[in-house]
């Protein structure tokens, strides 16, 4: 008897994702790598926001856990992101990249760099998500 292994989850960008102008650049259960533009994403001193600093690193770190989870038949949940900012930026595009601490089955843990276009360190999220069983009833799933 042939045992197929799921066919990994593939990204679909939310409604968030869209209006901040996210575009996946690389997806596997090793990396996940998105890009966002920091106009339209600025705070009122013109720096790019932390909030979207946040909700850009916890989608792509969310992304990357439903990935590895869909490889045994499960999907992610996030219950725990934390962020440091370590600098601004006012212009340009910010590269978003998860790579996996710990890979279980049932918790991730997923760092979160976000650079810019000069390759420096704007800031770095650490994500922790559970892994579930999908629901009956789920069609597509989402982090």
């Amino acid at each position: 008897m042939t045992h197929e292994l799921p066919t990994p989850w593939t990204i679909t960008l939310g409604e968030l994702d869209e209006k901040m102008g996210v575009a996946i650049v690389e997806q596997s259960v090793d990396r996940v790598v998105a890009t966002m533009p920091v106009e339209g994403n600025r705070q009122s001193f013109g720096l790019l926001h932390g909030g979207a600093s946040l909700a850009v690193g916890e989608a792509v770190g969310s992304w990357a856990a439903v990935i590895h989870a869909s490889t045994f038949g499960k999907t992610a949940v996030g219950v725990d992101v934390s962020a440091t900012h370590h600098r601004g930026t006012r212009e340009g595009t910010v590269t978003i990249t998860a790579t996996p601490i710990h890979l279980g089955r049932t918790l991730t843990t997923h760092e979160v760099l976000i650079t810019d276009q000069a390759g420096r360190r704007l800031c770095t999220l650490r994500i922790t998500n559970l892994l579930l069983d999908k629901p009956a009833s789920a069609g597509t799933v989402r982090p």
